[in-house]
């Protein structure tokens, strides 16, 4: 016999909240950080280089090569989809816009599976709410699309969603696949078809993201819950076990024969895992919906002993748990640990039904103080940066970006101006009495993660562009070079940085490998300081120092600009 559920809920609490209103937060959300802004530095970049490498023909699908060197980052999938938008849309789009195109299609699954996935576990047997003596308690498709809101402002609200779901990176990747077999496994019960689908193509893309290990981890706990779940929904239950053994054959047959099985696992305690970074990383990155999370397992401790028959909870522990050993025993850290934002967010979601008022108020007050300064604060930087009153910020981001030249651009700052004025009216809105929606909570959270990121994406996004771009530093090596310069030697570059100079130069670029600097026609040549120092007095005699030219941002960061002796 299952315990006594700890979900109290009333009819008049489970009112769903406005379509328009979820859309228009997922629709900014998801445009705030794709739209108007530089490749950033590093993953983001690098992965753009080898999009535009396949798309043009210059590299192997199925080997990824940029200038001979070879992808520093797991997977193939996130490479395939930039390419295929680069060759399906047309030539005059910008390319560094047409390759996130497909990502943003990505984020938007990821939070659709998410909703459904709540949606479905919500309407299970053991997640129904107490049944009134009198009647009056919520209906179970009332109950299950209230949470599933729930759940879905709670992923909105996790601080660390927001920069890696806005790259075009295996990150973005691999967690919308992990959120179709969170769906798939979550709605056999109730969508038997679809789920099929989404379980082959789920564990397919999630291990061709780099990510075949955690396809099967999290593959296996989905065939043990179709062969013990106890519920009269899924019939043949047999037959949906074979089918998601099936998925992760072939999902593992394929890594396999594309050398995506890699093993990447680290022990912790001897290969430079930080334990205080990561308590922080484990604290603010999927704040605030981890105190919620182990809310709901408190409250539902009960339930959780009888797995079989409350998957509502025995499901996204699962994916949780998975998640933070990827994270613990992996060099992929935050990446990692993006994984379990979903899972995560469900269990979040259980645990409004569970809250005293109090505790509601609680998380109400303290979310809206942190916000509302966040917000504050973004606000003074910009009009210090603007017109040099408060003086001190202004000052604050000229020493941190040496050389920026701050602009005013009338559209973004319209966006943050209605961006601040739709969080005044959710404040009036939470501030005021007798709201019973159980999804309320996590209103302000989401909310106000939405608001600072939308702020960040406008108002700071030319500061953030400066100091995360390549775009600054290359400007300033262009200033070295003259005009008429076409052919450039590099030396020592990772894929980031050549793809950087390829985005941002029209040099044809000859990549010198160590000791062929000499064997090399071109007039000019861009080093690290690492791999010059490397050279030998033979191969570096033949080469005039130019500049050493700094990143703005960063004084130890810098390229040595050279040319060839006369």
């Amino acid at each position: 016999m299952n315990p006594p559920s700890p979900a109290i809920v009333a009819q008049n609490a489970v009112r769903s909240l406005p379509r328009w209103i979820m859309l228009l937060l997922c629709a900014t959300y998801i445009l705030a950080g794709f739209v108007g802004r530089e490749p950033w530095r590093d993953v983001d970049i690098a992965a753009f280089g080898y999009m535009q490498a396949m798309a043009q023909g210059e590299s192997a699908w199925t080997t990824p090569l940029l200038d001979g060197l070879t992808p520093e980052n797991p997977g193939l999938l996130q490479y395939w989809l930039g390419a295929w938008a680069l060759k399906l849309l047309p030539a005059a789009m910008p390319p560094d816009l047409v390759v996130r195109l497909p990502f943003m299609l990505l984020l938007v699954l990821a939070l659709l599976c998410t909703w459904r996935a709540v949606f479905s576990l919500a309407r299970t047997p053991g997640a129904q709410p107490v049944a009134f003596a009198f009647g009056g308690e919520a209906s179970p498709t009332d109950y299950a699309r209230a949470l599933a809101d729930g759940g879905l402002l709670a992923l909105l609200a996790c601080l660390g969603l927001a920069q890696f779901s806005h790259e075009t990176s295996h990150t973005l990747t691999q967690l919308s696949a992990a959120c179709v077999v969170f769906f798939a496994a979550a709605s056999m019960w109730w969508q038997p078809r679809l789920s099929a689908i989404a379980a082959m193509t789920g564990t397919l893309a999630l291990a061709l993201a780099g990510a075949p290990a955690m396809a099967m981890l999290l593959g296996a706990g989905a065939m043990a819950m179709a062969l013990l779940v106890r519920t009269p929904k899924l019939a043949q239950r047999y037959s949906w076990a074979a089918w998601w053994a099936l998925s992760m054959a072939v999902a593992a047959a394929a890594a396999w024969a594309l050398g995506l099985w890699e093993y990447r696992l680290i022990n912790p305690w001897q290969q430079g895992k930080d334990w205080q970074s990561m308590a922080r990383l484990l604290i603010w990155f999927s704040w605030p919906t981890w105190p919620l999370a182990l809310w709901a397992l408190w409250c539902w401790r009960r339930q959780l002993q009888h797995p079989t028959r409350n998957p509502h909870i025995a499901w996204p522990l699962w994916m949780w748990l998975i998640a933070l050993l990827c994270t613990l025993f992996t060099a992929e850290g935050d990446r990692a640990l993006i994984l379990s934002l979903p899972a995560a967010a469900t269990l979040a979601a259980f645990a409004l039904p569970t809250f005293k008022r109090s505790l509601g108020a609680l998380i109400d007050w303290l979310t809206l103080f942190f916000f509302t300064v966040s917000a504050i604060t973004i606000w003074v930087v910009w009009i210090s940066v603007q017109t040099g009153f408060p003086a001190k910020p202004a000052a604050n981001v000229q020493r941190l970006a040496i050389g920026f030249e701050p602009s005013f651009a009338l559209f973004p700052f319209l966006v943050a101006v209605a961006a601040t004025a739709a969080w005044l009216l959710l404040v009036a809105w939470r501030t005021r009495r007798h709201r019973a929606a159980i999804w309320k909570s996590l209103a302000v959270p989401a909310g106000g993660t939405v608001l600072g990121w939308v702020l960040l994406m406008t108002l700071w996004l030319p500061m953030l562009d400066y100091g995360r771009s390549y775009g600054p530093h290359i400007q300033a090596l262009r200033q070295h070079i003259p005009a008429d310069v076409r052919c450039m030697q590099t030396l020592g570059f990772d894929p980031a940085l050549t793809t950087a100079m390829r985005h941002y130069t029209d040099w044809e670029l000859q990549r010198a490998d160590q000791g062929e600097v000499t064997a090399q026609r071109c007039e000019w040549l861009i080093a690290t300081p690492m791999a010059w120092s490397a050279l030998p007095a033979e191969q570096t005699q033949d080469w005039l120092l130019q500049a050493r030219v700094m990143r703005p941002t960063d004084r130890h960061d810098y390229l040595m600009v050279l040319r060839r002796k006369p």
